[in-house]
């Protein structure tokens, strides 16, 4: 009688399927359907008509689609109405910044062009400013003098007459003068730094704290520090530390006065004045105090200080005038005349530039004449003033000249912004009047647009031949030229004689880096115009000048940025890895870490470029180098994370490697991957992937039929995946590949290969350990065992029992392995597989099975449906049945979990089969 409970009823699953699925009803056209278009009618809402509007109300609602939602609004929204029915003075509050929507049309558009005279192609300073300090450092000891405060003036009382604070705050600027200053002497160029910016923070200070006086004593000692030249190499960083300041404080007073203009608004009182203010709308007291501001530095006595601090605040004169900024602008320039110093007075110029660019950058006529200033006064930089003062510093010309270059780069970029062409004429003719000067013609090059420098490209090498050898270097020359033609190409007569006559020059470099960082620029401009032939040239070339006395250690950057550029240009791997300089360039990276990430760079560009398969033997040998170096620096210490990176770029080059129907080919290569790249487990489980796939795709071709070559072939790929899984260290990796690699050989007919997949795979459950690593934290490993079980036992109706074992032999061994594992307490996982093991038992006693392997009979054509295989599924049934019973009893009791262990109960055959767990045989 339980026998017959316990059988499982007959399942027409074809039957079930039909009834399960919905029924099909046809929808009608005039039918409702949430895709279907919405029908427009036209709103009978009422709605008012701007002024000035040329469209009818009834045209425009009914030809166009209208919002369900903002039916709803009566044809208005919300917050339209608030302000229909506001008053006016909140009105012109919210309007505030929009005061001026219904200005003059041609006003608008000057006023938007003024704006936008700098877009964002023009490079700011704070570009420049970190390439400066950078680059222009020293080891020798630098001063500062630090102010000191004073107490003058701290006693008069509030009600003192205004001419005696007047004399107060006069005597409190020359207090500068009477020793309120301390020299700091042998200071490195980091705590000049720190001085530096302590000076900064303090003058944020004084001003929070209302001493406007101190704050202008500590900004005019600044500015005199840039008077001083003493390290004359520290200079252009000087320039950048003390401009610093000059920029905080001239953004300190025009706030402070805009504040002001504000706060005293008789219409609307609190509400900021627009950006596009008049004198007109600044009010007296905003006027006084700017007008004072200037008056206070106009009494600075020395000029370098008087020039910066009024060109800090040069945007202030916008309160007083609308001419106030083209007015002085020509007078400021005109007092950079009586600076002495060459070099001074050009990063004078740079600064007023600076500050012009960004107060009125439409003013472009002064910072031409600012330039032809400079010009003028050329010849003092090679006077005897300047020899001497090299001479006392130890200071070569070419090192010397190469600290103009900021400062003219500068000024040269604000002239050459959206300049015509004609000025780069009048540019070039100025410089061969002086002589072709190699440092202005430098930043000539660097300031104009790369497509007018390379319209003209070998007018400037006749130009850079004709400099003098001493001076400024003729290598930076050509350089610069390289990088206007790397961004813009010249006329395609010209490029081979550029070229060429660019490297008779850089080729005879003595110095390996100055030659490098030539043909670190060149190198772009060679692969984008020119074929392999020419880029091995140059790799050849750079071989030959590096590899002497192991120069190349020295130039790792430049050669990464070479690589860079070659990869960047060649997008056919064939033709780059051809080029017979090319791996041997690769090996003059002899540092480890670097050249690990070259390879990466080239396999990063290889995976992303690669869109198809490839066999091509010159590729596959030089990626095969390349990945096999990135796979020997693992090592012991090598991070997760960085194996993870490396692994991704191997795996992707193990996917793209096809041999098409050379299915030998293909394995043979798999074989060799495995030996080269043993020790990144995640590539092993790629390459088990790809021969599984590689089984697939020849049964596939096969069309199932395998003939007796091919099933060989795939019995050596299962045999490939067999030795290769037990050498992962995760277990469920290697759980979950025996599962597919079986699945894999079941599908092929591969069926004592499969049953050896199943058995490693149940002998390996019992080896599962309570918690797993899961990015770096414990877990229990359960949820993750009842997965893989449920999976497990899925297959398993598929499976075909062997004919010299019993009934479901590989679903006994499994449930002998579960019944001796180890659970958690108080966990139903065991109960839950015994549950699932049920619905497989159920299924198998089924005379048809739910799915089937094509060309595998399995159990329900081998047994056909005979009563012994149905009563041994029956016992086994019962037994699990038991099971679960027995746990349902000890549920809600207080008792310890492991006292009141469910009784075990074997799941052997009868005929004393041998299972993978035949250890175990009785437990009862």
């Amino acid at each position: 009688m339980a026998a017959v409970l316990w059988h499982s009823r007959d399942r027409n699953y074809k039957a079930e399927l039909k009834s399960c699925c919905l029924d099909a009803v046809p929808l009608e056209f005039g039918d409702f359907h949430p895709l279907k278009l919405i029908t427009v009618t036209e709103s009978k809402t009422k709605k008012t008509v701007r002024k000035g509007s040329t469209s009818s109300t009834s045209s425009s609602s009914s030809s166009s689609i209208m919002d369900p939602l903002s039916s709803m609004l009566d044809g208005s929204d919300p917050l339209s109405q608030f302000v229909a029915t506001a008053d006016p003075l909140t009105c012109a509050i919210m309007g505030a910044g929009k005061s001026n929507a219904n200005m003059d049309p041609g006003k608008k558009q000057r006023e938007k062009g003024e704006d936008t005279a700098v877009g964002n192609d023009f490079e700011p300073w704070s570009g420049k400013r970190t390439y400066i300090l950078a680059r222009y450092t020293t080891t020798e000891k630098l001063s500062i003098s630090l102010f000191m405060g004073s107490e003058k003036g701290k006693a008069s009382s509030p009600g003192s007459a205004v001419s005696e604070k007047v004399r107060t705050r006069l005597e409190e600027l020359d207090d500068l003068e009477e020793g309120s200053q301390k020299e700091l002497l042998n200071l490195t160029q980091q705590d000049y730094i720190n001085r530096i910016e302590e000076l900064n923070q303090s003058l944020k200070d004084a001003w929070a704290t209302d001493q406007k006086v101190k704050a202008l004593k500590i900004v005019i000692q600044c500015s005199k520090l840039l008077s001083d030249t003493t390290v004359i190499q520290f200079y252009p960083s000087k320039f950048v530390l003390i401009t610093d300041i000059l920029d905080t404080f001239g953004k300190l007073v025009y706030e402070r006065i805009l504040s002001m203009c504000a706060s005293s608004r008789v219409s609307l009182p609190g509400i900021p004045i627009p950006d596009n203010f008049g004198p007109d709308e600044v009010n007296e007291t905003a006027k006084e105090t700017c007008l004072n501001w200037f008056f206070k530095i106009a009494s600075i006595r020395e000029l370098i200080s008087r020039f910066y601090v009024e060109v800090a605040i040069l945007k202030c004169n916008t309160f007083l005038s609308k001419t106030g900024i083209s007015e002085t602008l020509p007078r400021l320039t005109c007092m950079i005349r009586g600076i002495g110093d060459p070099l001074v007075a050009v990063y004078a110029r740079a600064y007023l530039c600076k500050v012009g660019m960004e107060v009125a950058p439409h003013l472009k006529d002064n910072l031409n004449k600012n330039f032809f200033d400079f010009l003028s006064t050329f010849k003092q930089i090679h006077g005897e003033t300047v020899q001497n003062q090299l001479a006392v510093q130890r200071v070569e010309i070419p090192v010397y000249l190469t600290l103009y270059s900021p400062a003219i780069d500068w000024i040269l970029q604000c002239i050459a912004y959206r300049a015509p062409e004609t000025l780069l004429t009048e540019m070039m003719d100025r410089c061969k009047k002086l002589g072709n000067n190699a440092l202005l013609l430098n930043s000539v090059m660097s300031a104009f647009r790369p497509e007018f420098i390379a319209a003209r490209s070998m007018d400037f090498i006749g130009m850079i031949k004709d400099c003098e050898e001493s001076g400024f270097p003729k290598h930076l020359l050509f350089q610069s030229l390289g990088l206007n033609l790397a961004l813009a190409d010249p006329p395609e007569n010209d490029r081979l004689q550029i070229l060429n006559e660019a490297w008779k020059v850089i080729t005879k470099l003595k110095s390996p880096q100055d030659y490098v960082n030539c043909a670190e620029v060149w190198i772009e401009y060679t692969c984008k115009h020119f074929t392999k032939r020419e880029v091995n040239t140059v790799l050849s070339d750079v071989i030959k000048h590096l590899t002497p006395d192991r120069a190349f250690e020295d130039a790792y950057p430049q050669l990464q940025s070479i690589i860079a550029k070659v990869l960047d240009q060649f997008r056919d791997f064939a033709v780059l890895f051809s080029m017979e300089k090319f791996l041997p360039f690769l090996d003059m990276f002899q540092k480890e870490c670097v050249k690990v990430e070259v390879c990466k760079s080239i396999m990063n560009v290889f995976i992303r470029q690669q869109q198809e398969l490839t066999r091509d033997p010159v590729i596959l040998n030089a990626l095969m180098h390349i990945c096999k170096t990135m796979h020997d620096s693992v090592n012991a210490l090598t991070l997760e994370d960085e194996k993870r990176s490396l692994a991704i770029l191997i795996s992707g080059f193990i996917r793209v490697v096809s041999f098409g129907r050379d299915f030998e080919q293909q394995l043979s290569f798999y074989v060799e991957a495995r030996s080269t790249f043993c020790n990144l487990e995640p590539v092993l489980i790629q390459l088990i992937h790809s021969v599984n796939q590689l089984a697939m795709e020849t049964k596939k071709v096969m069309k199932g039929n395998h003939s007796r070559k091919t099933a060989a072939f795939v019995r050596a790929c299962a045999a490939y995946c067999f030795i290769t899984i037990p050498s992962l260290t995760s277990i469920f990796a290697r759980l979950n590949l025996y599962l597919l690699s079986g699945q894999i050989a079941l599908a092929n007919q591969c069926l004592s290969q499969a049953d050896a997949f199943f058995k490693a795979a149940i002998s390996l459950v019992a080896e599962v350990p309570k918690m797993i690593n899961i990015d770096g934290k414990m877990r229990t490993s359960e949820g993750f065992l009842l997965e893989f079980l449920n999976n497990f036992f899925s297959t398993l109706l598929m499976v075909p029992d062997h004919p010299e074992q019993g009934v479901l032999y590989l679903v006994r061994g499994l449930l002998n392995v579960i019944q001796d594992y180890i659970w958690e307490d108080h966990s139903d996982s065991k109960v839950r597989i015994y549950i699932n093991v049920l619905h497989l038992l159920a299924a198998a006693s089924q005379e048809t099975y739910l799915y089937h392997v094509d060309k595998v009979d399995s159990n329900d054509n081998l047994y056909g449906s005979d009563p012994k295989f149905l009563a041994e599924i029956n016992k086994l049934a019962e037994t699990l049945i038991g099971q679960i019973l027995d746990h349902l009893k000890t549920l809600g009791k207080d008792e310890n979990p492991a006292d009141t262990s469910v009784t075990c109960a074997t799941f052997s055959s009868e005929d004393n089969t041998p299972n993978p767990n035949a250890g175990h045989a009785t437990r009862l």
